[in-house]
């Protein structure tokens, strides 16, 4: 009942609401259908997409929607067939950073194509467009702003004697010595949240990792400034496999796929994720559950990553290209930034706000304690490294590989990228 009343509330403010994008275009008076592709699930991403296009039919009765919700482990192997073939979707969601600049081959260039008034309404821009600078075009529209954070259960610490919000590698081991004792697995890993692959998504982690090391560690990692195998990673990685060596972590890293629950349930005080979930834990755990900075660094880390991590792309070929762009200009109103916040997420409209306390509270990392925001790491490294790293990265925490054979692994991945790959500007 919440949701609906929510949603009635916002399409009221969108019929009063006398900007961009809600006057119907003529393109979509004989009953167009658009067609979106995702890899989303159950998320609240999906339920923020289905809210949009549920308020923009609303608007617009003759413009309706196919959401096609696509395997998430192979989802952008199946955009590229359809590229090929033309016969992919109108819409498709996409990351931003590299993943939308290697696949610009069939997406449209949003500059011209959605009003420069709109796209000015939008943060993170720069994300998506040519070696990341907005003056170049956008490809994505992003529609939250998302973070890679850390959650904890207050109760738990609280329970287990652990005062602080550990903020180092030793604080954390600490921290963990003192929750396994008081009978909780310290930190849950698994392929739940995103379930982007039969693994857990290790670039959550990895970010930290970079951030950790200094201002240029994730450039430096995408230049070869930074090799993977370098002292600094293997120090790093062999502190991040100890979480799981010394029983900070669940035994099954590599094959859980109920991690989420535990962490609801009570069973797990601490999990990494990110913003896509902030809703299910409020609900769940309401004042009990708070953010923090991953600590994987021997200093406080004063960085977070704060990033328009996703949103959706026109394909160059789509045939309702004026309806699709009509869509995406609507995505950038107050209207819009309601819907996302309705489905606890945060809006990447510009002056929107959230209405979930601990999103809040992501927020004001950057806004109100000084810490410097970073992008994902996975959405500024070389495809093929991120695609290793997908499998190398899970097998080193979960001790199938050796911290030293796994970053050797990674570091001849990035030597057998092109060397226009291999430099200081960013190259999709």
């Amino acid at each position: 009942m919440r949701n609906k009343k929510i949603l009635v509330g916002v399409l009221a403010a969108a019929m009063s609401f006398t900007g961009i994008g809600l006057t119907a275009p003529t393109a979509n008076a004989s009953g167009t259908v658009i067609t979106i592709w995702h890899n989303l699930g159950t998320t609240q991403n999906a339920t923020a997409v289905q809210g949009l296009t549920d308020a923009y039919t609303k608007l617009h009765p003759d413009v309706t929607f196919k959401l096609v919700s696509q395997p998430a482990d192979n989802y952008f192997a199946l955009l590229q067939a359809a590229a090929i073939s033309k016969k992919g979707p109108d819409l498709a969601l996409m990351w931003t950073g590299l993943f939308a600049l290697q696949y610009k081959s069939y997406l449209q260039n949003l500059k011209g194509t959605v009003p420069a008034s709109a796209l000015a309404n939008v943060g993170s821009l720069n994300w998506s467009s040519p070696n990341f600078d907005a003056a170049n075009g956008p490809y994505v529209m992003p529609f939250d702003r998302q973070f890679y954070i850390g959650f904890y259960n207050k109760a738990l610490f609280a329970k287990a004697g652990v005062k602080s919000v550990p903020k180092t590698w030793d604080q954390l081991y600490a921290a963990c010595t003192k929750l396994k004792s008081s009978g909780v697995t310290p930190i849950v890993y698994g392929n739940g949240g995103q379930s982007l692959g039969a693994l857990y998504y290790p670039w959550y982690d990895a970010s930290y990792i970079a951030i950790g090391q200094g201002a240029t560690g994730m450039k430096d990692l995408y230049s070869g400034a930074n090799q993977w195998n370098s002292a600094a990673n293997v120090a790093s990685y062999t502190k991040y496999a100890k979480l799981k060596s010394s029983g900070c972590t669940n035994s099954d890293v590599l094959t859980k796929t109920n991690n989420l629950d535990d962490f609801l349930g009570g069973k797990a005080a601490m999990i990494i994720d990110g913003t896509w979930d902030t809703q299910k834990f409020t609900d769940k755990l309401g004042t009990n559950v708070a953010a923090f900075v991953p600590p994987f660094s021997d200093k406080p880390i004063n960085g977070v990553v704060e990033f328009a991590g996703q949103g959706l792309s026109m394909t160059n070929y789509s045939k309702n290209k004026a309806a699709a762009a009509a869509f995406l200009t609507f995505m950038t109103t107050p209207a819009a930034a309601k819907i996302v916040d309705a489905a606890g997420l945060i809006s990447d409209v510009n002056g929107s706000k959230t209405s979930n306390p601990v999103n809040q509270e992501m927020l004001d990392f950057a806004a109100k304690g000084g810490y410097t925001r970073f992008p994902m790491l996975d959405n500024v490294l070389q495809g093929d490294v991120v695609n290793a790293g997908n499998t190398i990265l899970p097998a080193i925490l979960g001790g199938k590989t050796s911290v030293t054979g796994g970053l050797k692994q990674l570091e001849q991945v990035w030597k057998n990228l092109a060397p226009a790959k291999r430099g200081s500007t960013y190259v999709g």
